[in-house]
């Protein structure tokens, strides 16, 4: 058994402690076998990597140990966001990728994600494969690998840039020209990540404006605790959206699968709403028919909003390893996670945080309205929805003792509202009449989150946390 175990998107350590050089080498060199045993080892295999310390240096490394394998590797020029290298796996024809990248967590960890011939995250079955052919930490220092000068001089190693490729897609995709022209007023926030550049030079030419704040690249994320878009980071982007009179600020994480949104009144828009509002995108104003997937800790607002239409929504564990294939298997016409992750049919099973907030930018143009103004329009729907989440860091030993106690928990009611039922889908949820709370471990973090969203007044949803907080003791 490896000591090196994937998440839910990916293996992730601490720089020089756990992620280390020939830690990553050993993650390709599970990847090379597994290639290997799938008779894939002839097709090619597309590296990315991020904005933070030393990224390219750790792709270079997968490239090389792919090389000593025979194995044809196209690496990314510069820092590229994730769902531009899943683009890039299905432009390519590439049998599967790898990003170098920890997404949003904190400055001093790192990844290496996988994504499989289809542009979306590996599937469970596909990442146990090749965790079970990590070789083991002694054997790591002596992984064969070809030097990277070499291997580029015999072709096993070329550079391939996807993003003119993923650019002209969202041209089709979506009409830019539309957003174009519209005149509006958008704030950016790539938070030091790899999206920077994106959405103004797909924007550019028209009468809509972007500006721009933390688009250079700095690997330690200074003024937020890490690169994630929620609201606790996003003070920055609030600032510009009121300086510029923006209508909405947009900010990816630091791989851009995420999308963070402020409201014309540089507020925080949570990412539940933003997830009923694109469901709202693609069934209302799109016109699409299929089924919506979302994850467990994802709102129930997508319930109602299909129902309208007779169509099915169906619950995944959180992540898009589970959601990907699900989307896939089902047609779906969108698919959700709680933290900012959202993907659509015809782009791609995978998370993209750029299309996400164009695709919000079209509903405010052809809706006539800002985020807000919107959220009041879906409220008119389905009525007001609330939603909270406390992230509490974990000490040793504690995820032990909390994974236990949530086993025998059978509360009567919690912050006020009856219990009426409960699933571990993933993790563990409490449907409450009205609401739903959920306690989820991160598969990447010391953390436990507690989530909770309610149908009525914005107090109960913070009961609700307090209420689930206490039971468990932390």
């Amino acid at each position: 058994m490896s000591d090196i175990r994937f998440g839910t998107d990916g293996w992730r350590g601490v720089i020089a402690a756990d992620y280390t050089f020939d830690n990553v080498r050993a993650c390709a060199e599970g990847l090379a076998r597994y290639l290997e045993e799938e008779g894939q080892a002839g097709g090619s295999v597309l590296i990315g990597y991020d904005t933070r310390f030393a990224a390219e240096d750790f792709a270079a490394a997968t490239a090389e140990v792919l090389a000593a394998h025979g194995i044809h590797t196209l690496l990314c020029p510069r820092p590229t966001p994730t769902p531009v290298v899943s683009f890039g796996v299905r432009q390519a024809a590439a049998v599967a990728g790898v990003v170098i990248t920890a997404s949003h967590n904190p400055w001093r960890w790192q990844g290496f994600k996988v994504r499989s011939s289809y542009g979306g995250a590996a599937s469970p079955e596909v990442v146990a494969r090749i965790e079970a052919l990590i070789p083991p930490p002694d054997e790591r220092p002596s992984l064969p690998r070809l030097p990277l000068a070499e291997a580029r001089r015999r072709g096993l190693v070329e550079e391939f840039d996807p993003r003119p490729g993923y650019s002209r897609h969202l041209e089709d995709f979506l009409d830019l020209e539309r957003i174009r022209r519209a005149g509006l007023r958008v704030a950016v926030d790539p938070m030091y990540g790899a999206a920077s550049g994106y959405v103004r030079e797909l924007l550019r030419g028209g009468t809509t404006r972007v500006w721009q704040v933390r688009g250079e690249r700095n690997p330690i994320f200074p003024r937020m605790h890490n690169p994630e878009p929620i609201d606790r980071n996003l003070s920055v982007l609030k600032r510009a959206v009121r300086r510029c009179g923006a209508q909405v600020g947009l900010a990816t994480d630091g791989d851009a699968d995420r999308l963070g949104i402020v409201d014309e009144h540089g507020r925080f828009l949570d990412p539940q709403r933003t997830f009923a509002l694109l469901v709202y995108y693609m069934l209302e104003v799109r016109g699409e028919r299929g089924p919506v997937v979302k994850s467990v800790t994802t709102t129930r607002m997508a319930f109602p909003l299909a129902e309208a239409h007779g169509l099915p929504v169906y619950e995944t564990g959180v992540g898009f390893k589970f959601l990907g294939p699900r989307m896939l298997e089902t047609d779906a016409v969108i698919a959700g996670e709680e933290s900012g992750g959202y993907a659509f049919r015809g782009h791609l099973p995978e998370r993209d945080g750029i299309l996400s907030g164009l695709c919000m930018l079209d509903l405010m143009v052809q809706r006539g309205k800002g985020p807000a103004g919107l959220v009041e329009e879906l409220f008119q729907r389905i009525g007001p929805h609330h939603y909270g989440r406390l992230d509490l860091e974990l000490e040793e030993g504690q995820r032990e003792r909390l994974r236990s106690l949530l086993e025998d928990l059978a509360p009567d009611e919690l912050g006020g509202l009856p219990v009426v039922g409960r699933d571990a889908i993933d993790g563990h949820r409490f449907l409450l009449e009205g609401g739903w709370v959920a306690v989820r471990f991160s598969g990447t973090e010391p953390l436990m989150r507690i989530y909770a969203e309610v149908r009525g007044e914005e107090e109960q949803v913070q009961a609700v946390l307090a209420a689930t907080r206490r039971l468990l003791g932390v």
